[in-house]
């Protein structure tokens, strides 16, 4: 097992299938965006699938979650899932991207075993939306939502981050618009990712404002907090259910002692948290031609390190090098 020196175990892999994407949005990276990895760098499909399958086979990955940049730019996505959804156990297999392209590729990774689709939707207002992203891609997003939910790719998630004095006033309106059409709706608390380095607590909206917002239009009732394990939004029931609504205070309202994820990048590093500052290499002992035992044993060594939590209230806090495009979400 990945098992660390807190006793946590990971089971919940984050893949990252490249560094780049085709929106700037203002928590993530600056306008003309950034220098991306070269193609060299990149693991691989078939590196890819050999570090899965060495995570399910070997070290109890029962969940494999593929996110970028923004993996719908992968040109091999749709064969890297089918080729996940074969390994045995099967692991839950889904995807977090933004949505453009996914009315293209909805019903194809169905077909290739996809489970389900996180999809991130900032706004209900197009203008907004180009604010944000810097593109005026909206409609694609929205497009890429629905063929989601007609492929059959459910729950469809929405993942929301609210912005001071940009789109902070949606809270009520997107959680609406989300139950009218039967997605299940997340905030995300603003984090310490983006490659400007321009985050901070004073302008971030934190999950006990976002809760007050929504408070306004909604009553809402704490859902199974005893059995939240080791999810990482809490959730709300909506006027009495059965609809929800999930904050994830990753800043504010810390889930680390609970926390069951491991992510690898995708130019080959493990790493143990989206705030680390230490990467585990595995592609270069790879390509060197390290056995898949040698592998696991690096792997369950990286994991061991993993410490107790992000850190972000210490004073010696700094945010890491690499963005939230670089790591994968």
């Amino acid at each position: 097992m990945l098992r660390d020196s807190f006793g946590r175990v990971a089971t919940d892999l984050r893949v990252s299938l490249t560094d780049k994407c085709n929106l700037r949005c203002t928590y993530c990276m600056p306008p003309e965006g950034l220098d991306w990895l070269p193609n060299a760098q990149l693991l691989t499909a078939d590196e890819i699938v050999r570090l899965v399958t060495i995570g399910v086979e070997r070290l109890g990955v029962t969940e494999v979650r593929y996110t970028g940049g923004e993996p719908l730019l992968r040109r091999e996505l749709v064969d890297i899932v089918s080729r996940t959804t074969a390994l045995t156990p099967k692991p839950q297999v889904s995807l977090t991207t933004n949505g453009i392209g996914l009315a293209r590729l909805a019903e194809s990774l169905a077909e290739a075993g996809l489970d389900r689709v996180n999809v991130s939707l900032d706004t209900l207002d197009p203008e907004t939306f180009k604010r944000l992203a810097h593109r005026d891609r909206h409609a694609d997003v929205i497009a890429g939502l629905a063929a989601a939910d007609g492929a059959g790719l459910r729950p469809v998630k929405v993942n929301a981050v609210l912005m001071r004095g940009v789109n902070d006033h949606e809270a009520a309106s997107l959680l609406r618009w989300c139950l009218d059409q039967g997605y299940e709706l997340r905030f995300i608390e603003q984090m310490p990712l983006d490659a400007q380095h321009g985050w901070s607590r004073e302008g971030m909206v934190t999950a006990d404002e976002i809760l007050d917002l929504l408070s306004a239009s909604f009553d809402l009732t704490a859902d199974d907090l005893e059995d939240r394990g080791s999810a990482p939004a809490e959730r709300f029931l909506v006027d009495g259910g059965p609809a929800r609504v999930g904050v994830i205070g990753s800043v504010t309202r810390p889930f680390c002692g609970a926390c069951d994820r491991v992510r690898l990048t995708a130019d080959g590093q493990v790493r143990n948290c989206l705030f680390a500052t230490e990467e585990s290499d595995l592609k270069t002992a790879m390509r060197a031609g390290a056995s898949d035992e040698e592998l696991a044993e690096r792997w369950i060594a990286a994991v061991a390190r993993k410490r107790a939590g992000h850190g972000i209230d210490d004073p010696s806090f700094l945010q890491p090098s690499r963005p939230m495009s670089a790591i994968g979400g």
